[in-house]
């Protein structure tokens, strides 16, 4: 298997508090990595080191083979780094159709300033129609974004990465305010999407996680407690304790 991400002795300090701490973390080619911990553990902050949004105070982190510990957030997107986010972050007042396209244009290398109208481009329309149709979309490419479900503009912001044709994509809490029939359904999207991308998931929801990842880690306090498959993650008793209390059983 080809490691996509290598996170080697990774720390993160401010003003003598430790939010990451020696973190070892991998994620292989066509593999569904959870990282999982509890609120303050700093996944968020790790996410942001991964993405050159904050600068690590010591460690090193390789994309596909690269070190990419001195590259800008753009460099990392164009070598193959995506990510989505807890809130969506789309055009309201463009169709669904319009969002991939645009992706599809800015990745293309027009600027976003100057870009074409993407309605008269085939091509463009075209690969954002099959996009569309791998998370489950297409039947809503007509519609503005502004009139579509929570649920739906969840799986657009995944349509709209996958535009960007990453090698790895970080999903920042993909199920936060889902309700059961839509985080079933972004289950079995993310399910499909796993032939195309690698994903480092950071996800509050344990059932969506024990569905989907090949391997977990557990962050807490800033340090990887545990780190394997779904079964010997639930069967860890400091994974356990950290979650629920001592004698608990993490469902």
């Amino acid at each position: 298997m080809t490691t996509i991400l290598n996170v080697r002795s990774l720390v993160k300090n401010f003003s003598g508090l430790v939010a990451t701490d020696n973190v070892n973390l991998t994620v292989e080619e066509g593999e569904i990595h959870a990282l999982i911990g509890p609120n303050g553990a700093g996944k968020s902050t790790l996410i942001a080191q991964l993405m050159g949004e904050l600068r690590p105070t010591s460690g090193s982190i390789d994309l596909a083979g690269r070190p990419i510990d001195d590259l800008v957030t753009a460099d990392r997107v164009s070598l193959g780094l995506a990510r989505t986010f807890q809130i969506t972050c789309l055009l309201p007042d463009f169709t669904v159709l319009d969002n991939v396209a645009i992706a599809v244009q800015v990745r293309s290398g027009h600027s976003f300033r100057f870009w074409r109208n993407v309605r008269d481009e085939t091509s463009l329309r075209d690969e954002a129609r099959e996009i569309l149709d791998v998370v489950g979309l297409m039947s809503r490419s007509d519609e503005l974004v502004t009139n579509i479900s929570h649920g739906e503009r969840k799986q657009l912001e995944l349509a709209v990465a996958l535009a960007t044709r990453p090698r790895l994509l970080l999903l920042d809490e993909p199920m936060a305010g889902l309700g059961h029939l839509e985080s079933q359904q972004m289950v079995d999207t993310l399910r499909v999407m796993r032939s195309r991308v690698s994903m480092l998931l950071v996800e509050h929801d344990m059932e969506a996680v024990f569905a989907l990842a090949d391997r977990i880690s557990v962050l807490v306090y800033g340090r990887v407690i545990a780190s394997g498959t779904v079964e010997e993650i639930r069967n860890d008793r400091a994974v356990r304790e950290a979650y629920l209390g001592e004698g608990d059983e993490l469902c």
